[in-house]
């Protein structure tokens, strides 16, 4: 089997696949066996996350000696080395990890290619390969990111804001007199304490900024002649708060938890055959594009 991570700064997700399994347009994740949600802890051992991980197998009637494969999205550089090590004690494996000079086969037309988070690339991927494109990604994580998808399966650009969680954070920090509530959907916008107020403000703030930036980011792509003002663009949520959020907005279409952890999927199996996507090899120009 192959174990799929994606570290963030406030979760790292870990699925596990069956190796022989590919993942289908349209449809729910494919060999997907079970799948995690943990806290990233950037201090955590080696033994204590691998005491982690080979509990959660155990709870599933898995064992760690059924792993054959690991691959790794990271933006937390200091878990790294971490985790190569539970890889190796733990595992007897060297991990694959999204970074560049990775077959991908999506080129990616941005400025600094080496820049782009981990995560968004392989998001972006899942996205072209289960929904087509012209598509955008909204991520709802620590930070919330949008990634555009062109027609032909490129890469190019996006936006990043401050999360919903990190958002109210600085809220809480900053008023002394504002007490921390948590953040969900109130029963009405005009509230009548001092908790709904806030909730208010968070909730549909929040989805204000979402539907502001997508309205933004779908005029301006139908003015791109790489797109084009009659392209249908797909609009796919995923990340820890999508549920939360998504629905309310006036843009997004599909919710994918598992979007990411697809992603890290298919780019192991772009690596292990050479094969990008419906049967085409990959080019030099795409693997150095990432």
């Amino acid at each position: 089997m192959l174990l799929a991570l994606d570290v963030g700064n406030t979760n790292t997700v870990l699925g596990l696949y069956s190796l022989n399994s590919n993942l289908a347009p349209n449809k729910a994740a494919a060999g997907l066996v079970a799948h995690w949600r943990v806290s990233t802890h950037r201090t955590q051992t080696a033994d204590e996350y691998g005491v982690l991980f080979t509990n959660l197998f155990n709870l599933h009637g898995l064992s760690t000696g059924q792993v054959h494969a690991i691959i790794i999205s990271s933006v937390v550089p200091p878990v790294e080395s971490t985790l190569v090590q539970v890889c190796d004690s733990y595992f007897k494996l060297k991990p694959l990890f999204v970074e560049p000079g990775i077959r991908t086969g999506m080129p990616v037309l941005v400025d600094n290619p080496a820049e782009l988070g981990a995560d968004r690339l392989v998001n972006a991927i899942a996205a072209y390969e289960r929904y087509g494109g012209p598509a955008i990604v909204v991520d709802f994580g620590t930070a919330t990111t949008f990634d555009v998808i062109s027609a032909r399966g490129e890469y190019l650009g996006g936006v990043i804001s401050p999360g919903l969680g990190i958002s109210a954070d600085a809220l809480f920090a900053q008023a002394a007199r504002l007490g921390r509530v948590d953040i969900k959907r109130p029963p009405k916008v005009i509230g009548t304490t001092t908790v709904t107020h806030i909730q208010s403000g968070l909730y549909y703030g929040y989805i204000g900024l979402v539907d502001g930036i997508l309205e933004r980011m779908i005029a301006e792509m139908q003015s791109d002649p790489r797109i084009g003002s009659a392209a249908t663009i797909k609009i796919v949520a995923t990340g820890g708060l999508a549920r939360q959020i998504a629905g309310d907005s006036r843009y997004i279409e599909t919710i994918d938890d598992m979007l990411t952890l697809d992603g890290l999927h298919l780019v192991y199996q772009r690596n292990q055959t050479g094969i990008e996507s419906a049967g085409k090899p990959a080019s030099p120009r795409k693997k150095r594009a990432t």
